[in-house]
């Protein structure tokens, strides 16, 4: 990936397999679905949530005591890597160019350092009294971030999704509006570099962002929720299918048995 203020870069490190000690659970953790989500509904008894095994060969892998890692680009593909003797020639594709009149948030050192939210209200104008028509422009036209963000030491290589002190504005940010992810650019990459601000990840010049795949999945679960719950506040036609359309984004394919249980037990927000 391009390592612009808009894209989300790469780290030049290899990662090595992750070992676990005799007292780690034998439980494997379930894998994203490596193929496109269905919109169709759900099949009666069929999971809300589909994952899909993994392979035999993932088993034998685990067995021998590596984890199997899920490797994730902007385009929401996903790289199931098990082996670290592969060619390091990258493999991810550089998102497309921000949206074309898209809201920005531009955030300095000053602003990170404080946890000034302020440029969003700038950008965005005030998100608590959010009319119908406020929500309909910044989900058509999109949110991005230019990070203009000065390093202390030069010789600092780290990304700016690996910056304790950038991760901790984007995690007010998301405290402060948990339905933040639905308005962003995701074509540009937007919604990989705020799930990386905000789940832990390593950095892969082949792969790209590494997520731990249990975390990103807690993390897209949560999104869904809070998303579908925003969305018919602001009364969108369709939410169950633009949060769906959000998970699909990050790899994970959301069954409508899901919604009709939300719906059925409806939460009154607080």
């Amino acid at each position: 990936m391009a390592a612009a203020a808009h894209h989300l870069p790469l780290g030049t490190q290899r990662l090595a397999p992750t070992r676990h000690g005799g007292g780690s659970s034998s439980s494997s953790p379930l894998l994203p679905s490596l193929h496109p989500a269905s919109r169709c509904p759900s099949r009666p008894g069929q999971p809300a949530v589909r994952f899909q095994a993994p392979p035999a060969t993932a088993r034998a892998e685990r067995a021998a005591g590596f984890t199997a890692r899920v490797a994730f680009n902007p385009s929401g593909n996903y790289d199931l890597s098990l082996s670290m003797d592969q060619d390091d020639a990258p493999q991810v594709q550089p998102p497309p160019p921000p949206t074309e009149g898209r809201f920005e948030i531009v955030l300095n050192n000053e602003t990170i350092r404080t946890l000034d939210l302020s440029p969003v209200q700038e950008a965005l104008g005030d998100l608590s009294s959010l009319t119908a028509a406020d929500s309909k422009a910044l989900l058509e036209r999109t949110v991005g971030f230019t990070i203009n963000y000065e390093r202390e030491d030069q010789y600092d290589t780290r990304e700016l999704s690996e910056l304790p002190e950038i991760r901790l504005w984007f995690v007010r940010l998301d405290a402060a509006y948990p339905w933040f992810p639905v308005v962003l650019d995701w074509r540009a990459g937007e919604l990989a570099r705020y799930t990386a601000m905000l789940v832990p990840h390593q950095m892969s010049t082949r792969l790209g962002v590494v997520f731990n795949p249990e975390a990103l999945e807690l993390f897209v679960m949560k999104k869904v929720f809070a998303v579908d719950m925003w969305l018919k506040q602001q009364n969108h036609p369709k939410p169950r299918l633009k949060a769906a359309d959000m998970g699909r984004m990050l790899g994970f394919g959301i069954g409508d048995e899901l919604f009709d249980l939300i719906e059925k037990y409806p939460v009154n927000p607080s």
